[in-house]
């Protein structure tokens, strides 16, 4: 009898014990995204640590307690799906219903004609100044700085919505690409989020004053039309770290902060990223 109830003890003993690694194990296991989000949306995952996870024909890269990142697009509808096999070789698929929402036209006046409708060699400037942009973009760092809450780089109106149709001078133009807040020009701005400088311009011909500060897998920010920069390309940066100044540079009718956020290529919008950090 004594013996009996001696193993019994024993055995719940190991069962208070391993029953949070237990638990902790196989929670290690599922696979969890969000129902459902919006167009513009920076969408963060959990897999099983060393899963391999496709979306778009892109393999995400995952963190080694198994996080991942990806955008959703501002014209994105339907569902997401995001294609996970597991260490074990099982796979299953999470779909991620996209939310639509309302693109208002934004009418801008007084925009210098020669950046609406450029002449040849102008435009020609712009595309290559584009395709630096956009090849500092390509990075795939193995940093986690995107997991953190983001902040504001300053602190304003917000007088430009991402994703809304831009009319400039009368003439349609691309949806907008980011947030625009209008501050006076000066006005100091601050890193949202840790991360790696990928690209400093002081003068692009339509951004002006132009920094990328890249949060890791792929994800980064962009500021716009600023009047001072005070980082260099490969500067490890910390969140509210001063990265510049507020201005009217490039095309712009009066100072204010366009802060533009991507995953690789996709634009999304940085107003929901900082909703999903609040």
């Amino acid at each position: 009898m004594r013996r009996r109830l001696a193993r019994a003890l024993f055995a719940l003993a190991g069962i208070l014990i391993l029953g949070p690694a237990l638990a902790q194990a196989a929670s290690d296991d599922r696979i969890v995204f969000p129902a459902s989000v919006r167009q513009g949306a920076m969408v963060i995952g959990k897999v099983p640590a060393g899963s391999r996870v496709e979306y778009t024909g892109r393999t995400l890269r995952v963190t080694g307690y198994g996080s991942v990142v990806l955008g959703i697009g501002r014209d994105a509808e339907g569902l997401a799906e995001v294609a996970v096999t597991r260490p074990d070789g099982s796979r299953e698929t999470a779909r991620i219903a996209i939310a639509p929402r309302d693109w208002p036209i934004e009418r801008v006046s007084g925009v210098p004609p020669k950046t609406v409708d450029p002449p040849p060699a102008i435009a020609e400037r712009i595309r290559r100044e584009q395709a630096r942009v956009t090849a500092a973009r390509t990075r795939d760092d193995d940093r986690a700085d995107f997991a953190q809450r983001f902040a504001w780089p300053v602190e304003g109106r917000i007088s430009g919505r991402f994703g809304n149709q831009r009319v400039y001078n009368g003439k349609p133009g691309s949806a907008h690409s980011g947030m625009d807040i209008a501050v006076a020009g000066g006005t100091p701005v601050k890193a949202p989020a840790a991360g790696v400088v990928t690209f400093a311009d002081a003068d692009l011909y339509l951004t002006g004053g132009t920094v990328l500060l890249d949060h890791g897998h792929g994800v980064s920010s962009n500021f716009l039309h600023l009047s001072r920069i005070d980082v260099r390309p490969g500067d490890r940066v910390e969140q509210g770290q001063v990265i510049g100044a507020v201005g009217a540079t490039g095309r712009a009718t009066g100072p204010h902060l366009h802060w533009g956020m991507n995953w690789f290529d996709v634009r999304i919008d940085p107003l929901l990223v900082l909703e999903r950090s609040r």
